[in-house]
C-alpha cells in the first residue's frame, strides 16, 4: 500500500502508472539497452525528487509506477524522463539505435498516465511485471 507523506499543512499519496513506446514501435530494448535505460531512469527520479516503485518493459516500451508529491506537474515529468533518457541512450548506442530509426528520435512523442489507488496498486505492479511474460 501506498504510504503517506505530510507537506506544508497537507498529506498526500500520489502514484501514477505511465507508459510510453519507442518510436514506430520498433523493438530495440534490448536487454543490455533496458539495463541501461532503468538506470538512467532511476536516476532521473532520484535528481527530480520522486520514487519509481515498479519499472519494466518489453521490446518497444516502457511501464513505470512512480510515487511523487503534488509539486510534480506530469509534462514536466514526461519531458525529463524521456528527453534525459534519449539522449544519454543516443549517446551511448546511438549507431545501433539510428540503424532501426530515423530523424533522431528515440521515443514516441505520446504517452499515457493514469492514477494508481490503494485499491489498484497491486495489480498495477503485477502487470507491470508480468510485461516481458506475453
Amino acid at each position: 500500500m501506498s504510504e503517506m507523506h505530510k507537506g506544508r499543512g497537507y498529506v498526500y499519496s500520489i502514484e501514477y502508472h505511465i507508459v510510453w513506446c519507442v518510436k514506430y514501435r520498433h523493438k530495440i530494448l534490448t536487454d543490455e539497452i533496458e539495463n541501461k535505460l532503468i538506470e538512467i531512469l532511476n536516476k532521473i527520479a532520484s535528481d527530480n525528487n520522486f520514487k519509481i516503485l515498479e519499472i519494466n518493459g518489453d521490446l518497444d516500451h516502457i511501464h513505470l509506477l512512480i510515487e511523487c508529491s503534488p509539486q510534480h506537474y506530469i509534462p514536466n515529468l514526461m519531458r525529463a524522463l524521456k528527453g534525459v533518457s534519449a539522449r544519454l541512450l543516443m549517446k551511448e548506442y546511438g549507431n545501433e539505435l539510428k540503424k532501426k530509426l530515423w530523424g533522431g528520435h528515440l521515443w514516441n512523442p505520446s504517452y499515457f498516465v493514469a492514477t494508481v489507488s490503494e485499491n489498484t496498486e497491486e495489480q498495477i505492479k503485477q502487470y507491470i511485471q508480468s510485461q516481458k511474460q506475453k
